[in-house]
């Protein structure tokens, strides 16, 4: 994926484009959950944006030029093209300071990162959906189904509006916001864009619990992990010994809120689940 040294901004800029400079930075780095990579023509417009040369407005009307004045895309120009604009939606959503936490935002956060990308951005799905998974050897995570999602999502966020995090150790806090994070995307309420809906939200939601000033680097620089520890922490199959494992969740978490430097390599996620096999949730 094509990179400028965010990091530069971020050791040496100021405030206000340390903070675009990590909101782009997440922001691309989450494309590779779905294996897309920004253009060059991206990368150059966020660092406009970081220089204060662009608004965000601007950059995505640049984007929506840019691409409507294309032929056709086809296969890798329109990946490109939604990883373009979902990367300018998602440093927008990350800039501002406006949360609630309901399903209702969950949903509007899917609807603006994949809005003029998606035609069912911001739509629950109206069907069941299995997904072969790397982690689990070609396996499939059986999601919810079309029929409850909505009673799903009602169930835990009342679950989590209701508890208490008073008390709490700094990381007994952090392995429940894991947990809450695995039941959330378990549900997989959209047809596609369900875990960078998530990490937006997620992000946005610790902020709002005050985990203010941490750094976002494991979003940025291990996406594809965060996804496949998500698939770990809900993979059950007990013929082939698979059982939902929350560790490479937790230890995300850890270095993203407590400052850890676990290993976060993606080997350590895989398991052999058998060609054939279907792991259930």
């Amino acid at each position: 994926m094509m990179m400028f040294d965010f990091d530069e901004y971020k050791r040496l800029g100021e405030p206000a484009k340390q903070e675009k400079a990590e909101n782009w930075q997440v922001a691309i780095g989450l494309q590779q959950v779905d294996g897309l990579k920004t253009s060059e023509y991206l990368i150059e417009l966020a660092k406009k944006n970081i220089e204060g040369e662009l608004s965000i407005d601007e950059v995505k009307e640049s984007l929506r030029s840019y691409y409507e004045a294309k032929p056709e895309m086809k296969g890798g120009a329109e990946r490109m093209n939604e990883a373009d604009k979902v990367s300018a939606h998602i440093a927008e959503l990350l800039s501002e300071k406006t949360f609630i936490f309901s399903p209702a935002e969950y949903i509007g956060i899917h609807k603006r990162l994949f809005e003029g990308v998606f035609d069912h951005a911001g739509m629950t799905r109206g069907y069941n959906i299995t997904k072969n998974e790397w982690a689990l050897g070609g396996g499939t995570v059986h999601y919810a189904g079309a029929a409850i999602l909505a009673n799903a999502l009602d169930y835990d966020f009342d679950k989590e509006k209701k508890f208490s995090y008073m008390g709490l150790s700094k990381k007994q806090m952090v392995e429940h916001i894991a947990e809450f994070t695995a039941g959330i995307w378990q549900i997989h309420p959209f047809c596609e864009g369900n875990t960078r809906a998530t990490a937006v939200f997620v992000i946005k939601y610790l902020r709002a619990l005050g985990f203010q000033g941490v750094s976002n680097d494991p979003f940025a620089e291990h996406s594809w992990y965060f996804r496949n520890a998500l698939v770990r922490a809900a993979a059950t199959n007990v013929l082939e010994g698979v059982y939902p494992d929350r560790i490479h969740l937790d230890r995300f978490f850890g270095n993203l809120l407590l400052g850890e430097k676990n290993s976060l390599k993606n080997r350590d996620l895989h398991v052999h689940a058998g060609k054939n096999a279907t792991i259930k949730v």
